[in-house]
């Protein structure tokens, strides 16, 4: 690998981690706000709605100037983002800015590997990416949970600087300030990203045309036989896994008397869970044998039920850690699949923004249906039963789609026999 890859590694790794952090310290926040339980759900909603608005017009963006220089503006909104949550700006508001940016961040950080890498290299580069990431978000909820413990988040508070007063007077505080530290070093890293000499002039700067480029692309997508299946089902997992994350903190406290700090390094677990499913997904799953794993999806949502049985930490452990597993080993092969298709069918750029498009807008309706049930009334234990029930069911009809697609055409044979090698 040239060094310029694993500069970008470095400015995605550090930029992943304090969005992650952030995301505990903004919950954190809002408890000493003492606003209402649905608003925590409403914090996801918050960060994702650019990825929805915007799917149409940061591609474009991205593709006009050098990448690392995009990586580096957009990581700067992210900054302004978390000091503006730290210097009072409503929690939701702020970490809408950070999204804003994180929104436009995304097709930069995949981009800038076509242009840096050869064909061949991209595979295991983009393994690398998301092995980044996966280990980003481990380490963010862990980190996050960490700063605003009572030990670190004391020891912080206790550091004063000669003759300046910083008006940080409590552990979200705190934890915030050291997270835009972070998005400090993300953006170095970002200085330093090469460019690769690219011609960056984009076919349109119209935004209509943008539009309606982009919603044929979605439309292509859903109506290709392989495509709609991916698509469906990682929008899905990126819908459950988002309010997956605000259902076991809550859970986390609920059951074992945890802390919110504590209950973050739960979803942790959760992310060590997905790792493992997808290096084994990865060593084992083949690019054609991609769709066998779909009834992984069905299983995953049965489990999830178990939860509300458990109020060992243990056992707790033991499960989510399965949980994690199943969801790395069915997604990663429908993610490759989803690469794929849309590599042949419109190119890796427009396939990362309609992925992003409507995996987000998964995450919109997912956490909002979670939100919904929060201000209903509904116990966290109810909630969990609905939420595996929906996961089962909604798994089901994309098995079932798929069936009635092979039954009209072999949509295998959509799929190159040669140079699969193993999804990644």
């Amino acid at each position: 690998m040239k060094a310029g890859f694993y500069t970008i590694m470095a400015a995605q790794f550090f930029s992943s981690l304090a969005d992650n952090a952030l995301l505990i310290a903004a919950i954190k926040l809002l408890h000493e706000l003492s606003a209402p339980e649905w608003m925590t759900p409403s914090l996801k909603q918050s960060f994702v709605v650019s990825y929805v608005v915007l799917a149409p017009l940061v591609g474009a963006f991205a593709d006009s100037m050098p990448k690392g220089r995009v990586m580096l503006i957009t990581n700067a909104i992210k900054v302004v983002g978390c000091l503006l949550m730290l210097f009072t700006l409503h929690p939701l508001l702020a970490y809408a800015v950070v999204g804003f940016g994180a929104a436009a961040y995304s097709p930069a950080k995949y981009g800038i590997l076509t242009e840096l890498l050869p064909a061949k290299q991209l595979v295991a580069a983009n393994g690398w990416i998301e092995g980044t990431t996966v280990a980003s978000i481990v380490l963010g909820v862990v980190l996050g949970g960490a700063l605003i413990s009572g030990k670190v988040s004391t020891m912080l508070l206790g550091f004063d600087l000669p003759m300046i007063n910083t008006g940080i007077d409590t552990p979200p505080e705190a934890a915030i300030s050291v997270i835009a530290v972070i998005y400090v070093i993300a953006a170095i890293f970002n200085w330093y990203i090469p460019n690769t000499g690219v011609d960056h002039r984009v076919p349109s700067k119209n935004p209509l045309y943008l539009v309606r480029e982009f919603a044929h692309c979605v439309t292509l997508l859903w109506r290709d036989k392989l495509g709609q299946i991916s698509l469906a089902t990682t929008t899905l997992f990126w819908g459950a896994g988002a309010t997956l994350q605000f259902i076991v903190l809550a859970w986390a406290q609920r059951a074992l008397g945890f802390d919110l700090s504590q209950a973050s390094y739960m979803q942790g677990v959760v992310a060590i869970g997905i790792a493992v499913g997808a290096l084994i997904a990865a060593r084992y799953i083949k690019l054609r044998q991609s769709v066998t794993v779909l009834p992984i999806g069905v299983a995953m949502g049965l489990i999830v039920i178990t939860m509300i049985f458990v109020n060992n930490v243990s056992v707790a452990v033991v499960l989510m850690i399965l949980i994690g597993a199943c969801a790395g080993f069915f997604v990663v092969p429908m993610n490759a699949l989803l690469q794929h298709r849309g590599h042949v069918l419109m190119g890796a750029g427009h396939s990362i923004a309609v992925q992003n498009f409507n995996e987000n807008i998964g995450i919109l309706v997912m956490v909002a249906l979670y939100q919904f049930m929060i201000q209903q009334g509904f116990s966290i234990f109810r909630a969990i039963v609905m939420f595996g029930l929906f996961m089962s069911a909604a798994m089901l009809l994309v098995l079932w789609r798929h069936i009635h697609n092979q039954s009209q055409v072999d949509s295998l044979r959509l799929i190159p026999e040669e140079g699969d090698g193993r999804v990644h």
